[in-house]
């Protein structure tokens, strides 16, 4: 019996590692679509990369691993206080790890970026793919009111459409941009590596499949 409860004890304590620190939903992901027309009325902004940036979160059994991605451009364009169309470029050679320090936090964002000899393809191999892309397809309002933002997300060398709860203010020349916190599964991107929806008998040695990303872009009137 004691054994019994320590088996589910320990089959609970996992589910919690996994689950319990994800904080948003998975992002609707579609087939590509035609990116939105920027008509000539729209105000460009111009996305400031030093103030922009993608919040990332990695979870598997024993934990939870976070950092950031840079921006390298970007533009938004508006029309009547609506982002009509727009795209930014993802700098995957910025992936930083700020959960670790020292010789661990190298090691991890050595892994990811896939510059350790025979692990280049594991994650995101940024040799062969330095840069990630979104492009904006088009915007629409859900039940609630949220402003759902879709656009192409373009990692590794595979694309797809993704729909995701944003809110933007303008003040001034200035335009901030956030995206609640969400999810991919990184496997639709072929990003595979510890996939247990890809490989088999990984026990409890493998990664989620789900990302959790945060957007927030920093852009002002070009």
């Amino acid at each position: 019996m004691k054994k019994n409860f320590l088996n589910i004890f320990a089959v609970v304590a996992i589910g919690l590692a996994v689950v319990g620190c994800k904080e948003g939903k998975e992002a609707n992901t579609t087939e590509p679509e035609a990116a939105a027309v920027t008509e000539v009325t729209a105000q460009k902004y111009k996305v400031l990369t030093d103030d922009s940036t993608i919040e990332w979160k990695g979870f598997k059994p024993t934990g939870t691993h976070y950092g950031t991605i840079k921006l390298e451009k970007g533009m938004l364009n508006l029309e009547d206080n609506v982002i009509q169309s727009g795209s930014f470029l993802i700098d995957m050679t910025s992936i930083t790890v700020n959960d670790l320090e020292g010789d661990d936090k190298a090691d991890l964002e050595g892994h990811l970026k896939g510059s350790m000899e025979g692990k280049e393809d594991h994650f995101f191999n940024v040799e062969n793919f330095p840069t990630g892309a979104f492009e904006v397809t088009g915007t629409s309002t859900d039940a609630d009111g949220k402003m759902m933002l879709s656009g192409n997300l373009a990692l590794k060398g595979n694309k797809n459409n993704i729909t995701i709860p944003v809110s933007f203010t303008t003040s001034g020349d200035d335009l901030t941009l956030t995206s609640e916190a969400f999810t991919i599964d990184r496997t639709k991107w072929s990003v595979n590596y510890s996939s247990k929806s890809v490989f088999e008998d990984l026990g409890d040695k493998f990664i989620n499949d789900e990302i959790e990303l945060k957007i927030i872009i920093k852009a002002t009137k070009a």
